[in-house]
């Protein structure tokens, strides 16, 4: 069996165990994987996503890293990584590293509404809330397929932009009599 051809089929087994809720041995075989190939972005992706499923956040984040930092990531998996990450990091309390981390995922993919959602929850975390609300209503406003809220689309995304605007009108109140 050739070098590549074992490489992908202990990959595939290794993510076969976790598909089947074996995170654990998946782990096990992931981490023998990533010190065999510690340059493999594909294999450092894989390995983080078991510590993540086995609540090993801390664990997983050098392997996000080294995942993003390598070359052969497939665009669904460098999705994954930047979201998996920005996560992680959220989930740790490092919320700063999370937005950091989430909005270079945007970079790749300005549209992605799961980053926007991840990106609102820690823009949240870190106090603000306010750009984590115009945050979201823009992205519900772009991707809901609810009729109510495709009718007000624009209206969701102009006060988005401005939740604290008050109309104002040309009218005066009547005075009081």
């Amino acid at each position: 069996m050739s070098g590549d051809h074992e490489r992908t089929a202990a990959l595939a087994r290794a993510v076969r165990l976790r598909e089947q809720g074996r995170a654990g041995p998946a782990r096990e075989r992931l981490m023998e994987l990533a010190e065999r190939y510690p340059e493999d972005a594909e294999i450092a992706y894989q390995t983080a996503w078991a510590h993540d499923v086995l609540g090993l956040e801390h664990e997983a984040v050098p392997f996000y890293e080294r995942a993003l930092g390598g070359a052969g990531l497939s665009v669904e998996d460098r999705h994954g990584a930047f979201l998996g990450l920005g996560s992680t990091h959220r989930v740790l309390g490092s919320y700063g590293e999370a937005v950091r981390t989430l909005r270079h995922g945007l970079e790749e993919f300005p549209h992605d509404p799961a980053l926007h959602a991840f990106l609102a929850m820690a823009l949240y975390n870190e106090g603000e809330g306010r750009e984590a609300v115009r945050l979201l209503l823009k992205t519900l406003a772009v991707t809901s397929s609810d009729r109510r809220v495709r009718d007000y689309r624009q209206a969701i995304e102009h006060y988005a932009d401005d939740l604290d605007g008050v109309p104002q009108t040309n009218a005066e109140p009547p005075e009081k009599s």
